[in-house]
């Protein structure tokens, strides 16, 4: 936001943003810029590096926003695909979702500048995409036994 409104107070009603298909992902853009789907001021997308393409809707100021390498532990990717396909045991559930709580305070207790890159993206086309394909993977396995 900073790249955004050097020097200014953030606008959110003149944003919008794009966002990888991640639920907490797609709950942080809406959250940050105020940004939502009614108002074509955000929308899913898997066709752009990094996680978010946020843009200034007055003037077209569009930044993308990557998560520097070696930041998230790759075992939660790892096992996020394993999860998503609903292959891990109760006990690996339980695993992955105290390396993704440890990864949350990561990110809470870290310098954001040592965390993400911010680069500007040129001749940024909004183009608002309608099919809503996604899996829904933060509820797949909501149903799964406790470990024992």
């Amino acid at each position: 936001m900073q790249v955004l409104y050097p020097k200014q107070l953030i606008n959110r009603t003149n944003l919008r943003i794009v966002s990888k298909p991640s639920p907490c992902l797609t709950d942080v853009a809406i959250y940050l810029t105020g940004g939502r789907y009614q108002f074509n001021t955000f929308y899913v997308d898997t066709s752009f590096e990094g996680l978010y393409i946020i843009q200034r809707m007055d003037d077209l100021k569009t930044v993308s926003v990557s998560l520097n390498n070696g930041v998230k532990p790759s075992a939660i990717d790892s096992l996020g695909n394993i999860a998503i396909q609903q292959n891990l045991s109760p006990c690996d559930i339980d695993h992955l979702r105290k390396l993704e709580d440890d990864f949350t305070q990561t990110l809470i207790h870290s310098d954001p500048a040592k965390l993400f890159r911010v680069k500007e993206v040129l001749n940024f086309e909004w183009n608002t995409k309608t099919k809503h394909d996604y899996l829904k993977t933060d509820i797949l396995n909501k149903n799964i036994p406790y470990c024992k």
